[in-house]
């Protein structure tokens, strides 16, 4: 090469995230803008070219092949191409091409991010893939609340299973359902004619809930230990509710132990004394069990199923079924 030869120049391939709103740029990226000797974009409704060409920032729709992007560059220009949703990848591919031959004095090829997804940005494609869904899918459109509650029961059990297989991957897997469950509930409530509400709503109040419940956290009060952060917990929960009973809230519909364990608890927590009452049957005798184990910090519900699952594994284990092998694999 000759090294008199013209500059190279540079090439900065602009990214934004979709899920950032236009306009929203790195300091870096208008720096690299408003320098620019060229800027070009391939997709002319690109979202973020009003907002480019509103700043003064002369856009040029063009789709340059490697070897025009290079020629643009020559005598030390700077060109920034606005990538597509795609990141130009037959761009990148082309310009590898071109540096692999060697024969070439390249441009000094920059990536530069000029947005950047936040934590959470991908619950705004949740929201978007949902709207469409409830929109245009026939099943989908016609699900109300009550036809839906079934299946938040039923996610919210295989959760539970993945968890106590400790199987990271099914974990994931489950949160995810039930993640679907609160912003398929919550999109059909933006339809209600009376009280509407949205996924924001919803995730509004819960964090309205957990700085008022977490003081110690966003105020001026302190915890050191768990004991003290329930003891917040509580004591805020019982200012908001204001209920004239400590069974106000506890549903019913739960499993009949884990029932049993909240009532003793709330009746604990209160400092109220109220004698379990006696009776004939097993019924009672798990109650006295199930306030029991709450006493002791152990949760009944958990610890029978756990009893439950070896249980299961003796019963295959004499069948001649090895434990391991799941026996439902859907």
């Amino acid at each position: 090469m000759n090294a008199s030869s013209p500059a190279p120049g540079r090439i900065v391939l602009l990214t934004t995230s979709h899920r950032v709103a236009p306009g929203l740029l790195s300091w870096p990226a208008w720096q690299a803008l408003r320098t620019a000797d060229a800027v070009l974009c391939a997709d002319g409704a690109h979202p973020q070219l009003p907002y480019l060409r509103e700043a003064g920032i002369a856009v040029a729709e063009a789709a340059p092949t490697a070897q025009e992007l290079v020629d643009a560059c020559a005598g030390g220009r700077t060109v920034v191409v606005v990538a597509t949703g795609e990141g130009e990848p037959a761009l990148t591919d082309g310009l590898a091409r071109l540096a692999g031959t060697g024969r070439l004095r390249m441009p000094e090829l920059e990536l530069l991010p000029a947005s950047y997804d936040l934590p959470g940005a991908r619950l705004l494609d949740l929201v978007q893939v949902m709207d469409r869904i409830r929109a245009e899918c026939p099943w989908s459109s016609q699900q109300t609340h009550e036809g839906l509650a079934k299946y938040g029961i039923e996610e919210a059990y295989e959760l539970v299973e993945a968890i106590e297989a400790g199987d990271r991957e099914e974990l994931r897997e489950e949160l995810g359902d039930v993640l679907l469950q609160v912003v398929f509930h919550a999109r059909i409530a933006e339809e209600h004619p009376e009280a509407p509400f949205s996924i924001d709503d919803v995730a509004a109040g819960i964090v309205a809930k957990l700085i008022h419940r977490h003081p110690h956290v966003f105020g001026e009060a302190t915890a050191e230990t768990p004991e003290e952060v329930k003891a917040h917990w509580l004591r805020t929960k019982a200012e908001e509710k204001r209920r004239s009973s400590v069974t106000e809230g506890i549903p019913l519909g739960q499993p009949g132990l884990a029932l049993a364990a909240k009532l003793a608890s709330r009746v604990r927590t209160a400092g109220l004394d109220v004698p379990l009452p006696q009776g004939e049957g097993i019924g009672y005798e798990l109650l006295a069990l199930a306030a029991r184990a709450e006493s002791a910090g152990t949760d009944p519900e958990t610890a029978l199923r756990a009893a439950a699952h070896t249980y299961r594994d003796a019963i295959r284990r004499a069948e001649g079924v090895d434990p391991r092998e799941d026996e439902d694999p859907s």
